[in-house]
């Protein structure tokens, strides 16, 4: 009897997608014509410079616009022929946000931010903090949890953003050039903690950025100019893990020549 493997769907759909604004007199093409599919667990870079169009297709994808032709299919619902009302429900059911400019709320510490989701969801008090605390130890901040966002650095607070964009698992999580106010340093710490986070836990994550270094931690990017996809790739990560794997390989190696060096004969 022969196993034919399951082929991943795709979560989200963009079909004959088009986006003209309207300046005065004069139109301007933000999208033009895009039809692209991301499949569920996926980690996809949208990467582009200034005005290639990239924010505008994440807003639509994200049902944050409308688009003036063509679909949006995520997890099976067609989220641009759904009401304003129904809209909102959808995105507090099955999408997560992490922002540029974090958008925590100051008054508020860092496990009551990261519990703002599962307010929505009306999940009990005692349950969601108990969740979010999880989320924050996860990201590496268990010992922040009663921190306001004027007590912590940049780096920590894009922590408590991706915590709560994680916290009620939703299906499709969208990253907005989200390590634009941080570090190279600190950079790299958090797209990587971004992307553990949703493959632990099997998500989808878009990441909108203009820095290839950044697209090249994603599994594919597809590259925009002028509304658009002009390349749609996928990243082979086996020689980077082989590579990290032989390099360990060779540290250990060393120190054991150290150390063996250090016992007298």
């Amino acid at each position: 009897m022969s196993i034919i493997a399951k082929k991943t769907e795709a979560i989200i759909k963009a079909q004959n997608l088009r986006k003209v604004y309207k300046l005065g007199r004069e139109k301007v093409v933000a999208l033009d014509n895009i039809n692209i599919e991301i499949k569920k667990g996926e980690v996809c870079c949208i990467l582009g410079t200034s005005g290639s169009g990239k924010s505008t297709l994440l807003n639509m994808l994200a049902g944050l616009e409308k688009p003036t032709r063509g679909d949006i299919i995520v997890n099976k619902h067609i989220i641009n022929k759904l009401s304003e009302k129904k809209l909102a429900v959808f995105r507090q059911k099955y999408i997560g946000f992490v922002f540029q400019s974090y958008n925590l709320i100051p008054t508020l510490t860092a496990v009551e931010n990261v519990a703002l989701p599962l307010v929505f969801k009306r999940i009990w008090k005692r349950k969601r903090m108990k969740m979010s605390q999880s989320m924050l130890k996860l990201v590496g901040l268990g010992d922040r949890v009663k921190h306001k966002p004027t007590q912590m650095s940049g780096g920590q607070q894009q922590r408590v953003g991706i915590a709560r964009a994680f916290v009620s698992k939703p299906s499709v999580v969208f990253a907005d050039e989200p390590t634009g106010n941080l570090d190279s340093k600190t950079t790299v710490e958090v797209i990587e903690l971004m992307i553990k986070v949703a493959k632990e836990n099997n998500l989808t994550l878009v990441i909108v950025t203009h820095d290839r270094e950044i697209a090249e931690y994603s599994d594919r990017i597809i590259q925009l100019k002028d509304g658009n996809v002009t390349d749609d790739y996928t990243i082979d990560h086996t020689h980077k893990i082989e590579k990290t794997e032989e390099t360990e390989e060779l540290t250990e190696i060393q120190e054991i020549k150290e150390d063996l060096g250090e016992i007298p004969i």
